[in-house]
């Protein structure tokens, strides 16, 4: 499976009475065999203060590869489609549990994940090891 594109996103309100401005939204898009797929989480902005109390990061942006900056929100998708992959078979995903979330990120490879996420940021492409845990 070959990642093509990362991307995340802090929610803003499109209506004065949604809530959508509490979120974020990470996505990834691969390729799994001939076919384009994307990957969109959502879940809680509140839960990557959360996350990056534990991370072996020193804040947001976790690093920054070729220039860009590569925030928390940037790879979420991608971590969850690392350590799950029954989310081939998802387009969108709801993490509404921070311990869910945490899950993800724990026993991760954080060498590992910027190796990844430098490749994808020099050549716009990556190939997502098998899991790793």
């Amino acid at each position: 499976m070959n990642v093509c594109r990362l991307y995340g996103e802090e929610l803003q309100k499109s209506q004065s009475n949604t809530f959508e401005d509490y979120f974020n939204r990470s996505e990834v898009t691969y390729r799994d065999g001939s076919e384009e797929r994307t990957l969109f989480v959502l879940y809680l902005r509140h839960f990557e203060a959360v996350l990056l109390d534990w991370l072996p990061y020193e804040g947001d942006p976790l690093f920054t590869v070729n220039g860009r900056d590569i925030h928390l929100r940037d790879i979420i998708a991608l971590v969850c489609l690392w350590k799950n992959p029954a989310y081939r078979q998802r387009r969108r995903v709801y993490i509404h549990d921070e311990s869910e979330l945490r899950r993800y990120f724990a026993d991760l490879d954080a060498e590992a994940l910027q190796a990844l996420v430098s490749e994808w940021a020099e050549t716009g492409e990556c190939r997502l090891p098998e899991r790793t845990s």
